[in-house]
């Protein structure tokens, strides 16, 4: 996400100025910057109201080496968007479920909504690896990084945002591969609500449309909230918020575009 060619910032509306407090931005922007591992060993935004930090490092499969310093530098943003939470979290996304023999971590087992998991590549294992995969980044890369940082690790606590772009590997070529791609959103979506946490989807509507293909209703995914990418500007990121959610019965909540080589968010509540 954060080295994406989506990567976007937001516009600052001018608020009341604050005692600045040692560690922690003072209340004077609404803007909000997300963070990766591309940004390990550079100096983060001073000012910021809110900020999204990836889990992963660049896979799901991977660790972000720089997440316990950018959760401490999450957690010191002022908060001054109030239906925006201070501290969030993304993971990334994939399902390379037709590169079987390739995979070391495709899954050989599960009970699923979608039937029991066989090791194939199949809807049933699709949802399974997105299950483990989100069920690995929160038990082996964010609660040890959370601890280690000394800030909220329950998972409850956070915005999750579930980053589902073309530069991670996918199915395609078919309904049914779409079908098998959907599935795992929703498996690390059932997953993460098995820990109480918020989910939401990052993406563009075009990119979204390529991977997923439509959403049901009855889908666990129906009703979340949505984050797009892909303004180029701080107008065309305003505009955003009006634009239709990823899924039925969602809202669009933030916006994205990049300016001076960082990736700024807008508050669309």
């Amino acid at each position: 996400m954060a080295s994406s060619a989506w990567r976007i910032a937001v516009i600052a509306v001018g608020a009341v100025a604050a005692v600045a407090v040692p560690g922690v931005a003072s209340a004077d922007t609404t803007v909000g910057y997300d963070v990766s591992h591309p940004q390990c060993g550079t100096d983060l935004p001073r000012d910021r109201a809110f900020a999204v930090v990836g889990v992963n490092g660049g896979l799901s499969t991977r660790a972000n080496p720089c997440l316990q310093e950018q959760l401490t530098w999450a957690w010191e943003s002022s908060g001054e968007v109030d239906d925006q939470p201070r501290a969030q979290v993304y993971l990334n996304t994939a399902n390379p479920g037709h590169l079987l023999g390739e995979v070391t971590t495709w899954p050989e087992s599960g009970a699923t909504p979608y039937g029991v998991c066989d090791g194939t590549n199949s809807t049933a294992c699709s949802w399974q690896y997105g299950w483990e995969r989100a069920q690995n980044s929160v038990l082996s890369f964010f609660t040890p990084a959370a601890r280690a940082a000394r800030v909220d690790s329950q998972p409850s606590r956070y915005m999750w945002w579930l980053d589902v772009e073309t530069m991670n590997t996918w199915q395609s070529g078919s309904v049914d591969a779409l079908a098998r791609n959907r599935a795992t959103v929703e498996g690390m979506t059932e997953y993460l609500h098995s820990r109480d946490a918020e989910v939401g989807v990052y993406s563009t509507g075009q990119q979204w449309a390529q991977i997923v293909g439509s959403v049901d209703e009855d889908s666990v995914l129906a009703g979340l909230d949505s984050w797009l990418a892909g303004s180029v500007t701080a107008d065309q990121a305003e505009d955003a918020c009006d634009e239709e959610p990823l899924v039925p019965d969602g809202d669009v909540v933030l916006s994205q575009y990049v300016r001076d080589e960082w990736d700024r968010n807008a508050s669309c509540r």
